[in-house]
Order: structure tokens, then sequence, then C-alpha cells
């Protein structure tokens, strides 16, 4: 049985190949000189947050669907986000790159590109439409091409986020030498969500230079906490932000003191 990850990869695969036979609608968006995400987050005192655009995902459905990601982004931004992260892939969470390109427009704080890369021309096209910081996913890249399209970011001045699940792909997440690691507290084969990743990930890397992330699940200042106590600069949160009836409030909520 097929996992939903190797369902997306598989869907992304086709969209890829589609991408470069038709070519894309440029967006020609000039990236923003923002702050870098690596050193914003490495000087605060408090957690600081990534704010997510989601407007529906596998496992949760449809969360706002009817979300003008413009306005949200504007919110996040007063709120305090560090910054925003817009899940751009269709058929899984009903994003677009349309909407990024929107935020871009709207914010200059950065924004990360959150879609399952797989390919150069994907980084491509995100830079095109504004963002400032892809994803990379361990688990859906072997080594060779998570080191190739690290690299190509890299060199084009894009921050890269990679994202773990386990203790090997934070090795190799380590030994690739990247500079913000991801952790994502969700099972991509039973969808299953637990703090308790970030809480044994957070604590192996013994490297300060590196900005660590929790990533899903992440609902209540107690939560935050427990990410803090095990050493992350910052946290994703989406479906939380996305459902909140003042996201000012919610948002501020997370911004718990770390230890350092």
């Amino acid at each position: 049985m097929s996992t939903i990850l190797q369902e997306i990869i598989k869907m992304k695969t086709g969209e890829i190949k589609e991408l470069k036979e038709r070519g894309y609608k440029p967006f020609n968006q000039s990236i923003k000189h923002t702050n870098r995400l690596y050193d914003s987050l490495g000087k605060a005192d408090r957690l600081q947050v990534i704010a997510e655009i989601k407007r529906a995902s596998p496992s949760k459905g449809d969360i706002r669907l009817e979300v003008d990601p413009a306005q949200q982004a504007k919110e996040y931004e007063m709120a305090g986000a560090a910054a925003i992260s817009v899940l751009t892939d269709t058929h899984f969470f009903k994003g677009s790159m349309d909407d990024l390109a929107k935020v871009r427009k709207e914010v200059s704080i950065p924004i990360l590109c959150k879609d399952f890369i797989l390919d150069p021309v994907q980084i491509d096209r995100a830079e095109d439409a504004g963002a400032n910081i892809i994803l990379l996913i361990v688990a859906a890249l072997d080594e060779s091409t998570l080191h190739s399209l690290f690299d190509y970011a890299e060199s084009k001045g894009l921050e890269v986020l990679v994202e773990v699940h386990n203790e090997e792909e934070m090795k190799a997440a380590v030994e690739m030498g990247a500079h913000i690691i991801g952790i994502n507290n969700r099972n991509l084969k039973t969808f299953e969500v637990s703090l308790e990743v970030t809480e044994r990930l957070g604590t192996i890397v013994n490297n300060k230079d590196i900005i660590l992330i929790s990533e899903s699940g992440i609902k209540h200042e107690a939560d935050c906490e427990k990410a803090a106590k095990a050493g992350v600069h910052g946290v994703l949160v989406g479906e939380t932000l996305m459902r909140s009836n003042d996201c000012a409030s919610t948002l501020a909520s997370l911004q718990v003191l770390r230890g350092k």
C-alpha cells in the first residue's frame, strides 16, 4: 500500500514533466531583500512563528478554502510572524503559485514556498513568484538529488528549510550542511502527530549554528514550551492560525521565551 508521500511524489512528477514541456506563467516578481530567516530566528529571545497559509490538507480536509492569501499574509505580518509559509501544491493542499505571488506583493518578511520540490524547475518557479525560502523534504529525495537541489537553491541566494522526520534524516541534513532544519512531528506513513519527535530530534543536534524549527501539531503555548525546551528556534504553524478567530493573540501566545 502506497503512503500519501508516495502518492504526492507520483502526482508531482507528472506536474514537473508538464512544467518542462509547457512552461509556466511567469510572475517576474523581484525577491524582496528581507531579513534572512536564519538571522532573525537565531537572534530572537522568543520562539518565532512561521505562519502558514493553508487552505486544506490530506489529513484534515478543507480548512479555509475561501481564504484571501494576501489579506491573511498581512494579518500574519502585523501579528509579528517571522516569515510566511505558502502551500503551493494544488492537488492535495488546494494552494497555488498564484497565492504565493499575491502574498509577495503585500508583505516584506520572508516567504517560504511550501511544496514537494523534486526538480530545479520548481525552484526557478518559486523564485519567479517571489519566494525567499524553499522546502526540501529528506524523505522525498535520494541523497544525490537532495544535495543537488540544496546547492542549486543556495546558488540562487535562496534559503533552504530542510525537513526531517527521524534520526537518520536528521543525520543526513546535518552532514549536508543544512543551516535551517525543520522537524516534522507528523508521521508521513500514518499521519499521526507527536511533539515527542521534536523533543527527541531537537536534543541530538549539538551544533549551535543550526536553526531548528518544529512543524505540525503546534496548537497551544504548552506545545511551544516543549519545543523551546528541545532547543528549537521557531515553529511552523498552519491549521491553528487558519482556524483562529483572533490571529494576532493566537500568534503572540506561541512566542514563548526560549532557552539558549
